[in-house]
């Protein structure tokens, strides 16, 4: 059954491109922003690239989080799906694997856009920059599926978004900001675990909560 729902999450999307697209055409916005009003050194630019792109990325994907159970909510079809003999937490799982995949979509295409305008140098350790550009991704989606389901069905629920993801996320963001700190840097792996463990942690934390949640938080 998680199958068939991360199938039709991923089938919807392809079709539409309405999550994917939306992201990158506000990601690129944001990296031209950076680029025409930076004008420092590439040092100090390399110094804070890494800040950047994730405050970058917070800001693009509570796109993503409003878009979330937008056509359950647009067509009322959210009963129906939960009305369906199946548990509700794998509804969690197969959002926030399907977010995940659109948000690395999204970085996979506009990475090399975001070092070239800021004259920057890709990452030497260009796999390990992604692996761990993906794991940062489960730990925001993790969050931001549960919120997103929370307020789902509140009317100012553009609102209350960005209020509750925000703060939730904003650990994810330093740690993020951080490792890849490190990762740019080629400094040594002891020197930023401490962040990658914060960041697994809260993928653990967030997606056990999640799941287990979910049946409660999809009540009328």
């Amino acid at each position: 059954m998680f199958l068939i729902l991360l199938k039709k999450e991923l089938f919807i999307e392809f079709r539409s491109r309405e999550v994917v697209l939306s992201m990158l055409i506000f990601g690129l916005s944001i990296i031209l922003a950076f680029a025409f009003t930076s004008n420092v050194s590439k040092v100090i630019v390399s110094n804070y690239a890494p800040g950047m792109f994730w405050i970058m990325i917070l800001f693009v994907s509570v796109l993503g989080v409003h878009r979330t159970f937008s056509y359950e909510k647009n067509f009322d079809a959210f009963s129906m799906l939960i009305s369906a003999p199946i548990d509700r937490g794998i509804i969690y799982l197969s959002k926030w694997i399907s977010g995940t995949i659109f948000l690395t979509l999204m970085q996979l295409v506009i990475i090399v856009p975001f070092f070239k305008f800021l004259l920057l140098d890709l990452p030497s350790n260009f796999i390990l920059f992604i692996s761990t550009m993906i794991l940062v991704n489960l730990a925001i989606m993790s969050v931001a599926i549960l919120v997103s389901g929370i307020v789902m069905r509140a009317n100012l629920s553009e609102v209350l978004v960005p209020i509750l993801f925000f703060p939730l996320v904003s650990p994810v963001i330093i740690a993020a900001t951080k490792i890849s700190s490190g990762v740019l840097a080629e400094t040594a792996y002891q020197l930023w675990q401490f962040w990658l463990l914060i960041i697994i942690s809260i993928i653990v934390i967030f997606a056990l909560a999640g799941y287990t949640l979910f049946d409660f938080i999809t009540e009328e």
